[in-house]
């Protein structure tokens, strides 16, 4: 067999801070969809293999690497071409969830983005689901899975919708503001949204200009300050098991993880150095 393991696993997991956003992560061999719908989105990406399905009238194929999204309350099914089957990673975001992003992208009320293709050949927007899709099964922050689904699907909204709202101007606003309240709230579990609150621009648009300016999303810039902190309490002796909670990483192991990822030896290492 090429490109796919020989056994069917799932893996379905609900993040529900996020309009509760259903996911899965499924290989399928023998395994067959019959006719369904669901009441919101159904967007993925074909990692092996390749699938096939009905939808809209005609039968349609999503080889590996392609993107699959269906509108929300269309019939459709699911089946492997061939005895390869498929793996896939998927999304089943609320309508909702990306009428607020369309919304937020044009700065006024936006009806359901309509996908027209079901199969979408982007390779850069099916490498941004997978890290996405990735992310979410991780212990990462609220900050950063709400900057990724915004940015990420703010993507393939203005990309692939066939209604998709032209982009709006970004309002004016010192990010040294935004920057500043990083720093002094580094150790909460801060949101987009409340960062958005301080710039006084939308979620999606505080992301998109943060980058910009910054070279980096809003959580990395929060991990950076994190790490500048956790290296200014080893300096100055602070217990090593008393850092990670500090400074606001939800455990020892990933404020390790991190640490190491940004200064490049673990902060037993610095200690030492």
């Amino acid at each position: 067999m090429t490109g796919i393991e020989s056994t069917e696993t799932v893996r379905y997991w609900c993040k529900r801070e996020f309009d509760a956003l259903e996911l899965l992560h499924a290989r399928y061999i023998t395994h067959s969809f019959s006719r369904h719908i669901h009441e919101g989105y159904a967007i993925g990406v074909i990692e092996a293999g390749a699938e096939t399905f009905y939808y809209r009238g005609a039968i349609h194929v999503a080889p590996a690497g392609t993107v699959v999204v269906i509108n929300p309350g269309e019939i459709h099914t699911g089946q492997a071409v061939n005895i390869n089957g498929w793996k896939y990673r998927m999304f089943y975001p609320a309508l909702k969830t990306l009428q607020d992003i369309a919304s937020e992208i044009t700065g006024r009320t936006w009806p359901m983005p309509f996908f027209g293709q079901p199969v979408i050949r982007d390779k850069q927007l099916a490498q941004q689901l997978i890290a996405l899709h990735q992310s979410m099964a991780t212990d990462a922050s609220l900050l950063a899975l709400s900057s990724g689904l915004r940015t990420v699907f703010g993507e393939l909204i203005l990309r692939h919708a066939v209604n998709a709202p032209p982009r709006q101007q970004s309002t004016p606003f010192s990010i040294n503001d935004v920057r500043r309240y990083i720093e002094t709230n580094h150790e909460r579990n801060l949101s987009l949204q409340e960062l958005a609150t301080v710039a006084g621009l939308s979620p999606y648009h505080l992301a998109h200009t943060f980058r910009q300016e910054i070279g980096l999303p809003p959580h990395q810039y929060l991990i950076h300050t994190r790490i500048q902190r956790a290296k200014e309490l080893l300096r100055n002796g602070v217990p090593l098991t008393d850092i990670a909670s500090t400074i606001g990483f939800t455990d020892q192991s990933h404020f390790t993880r991190q640490f190491k990822r940004v200064v490049g030896v673990t902060p037993g290492q610095y200690r030492l150095g």
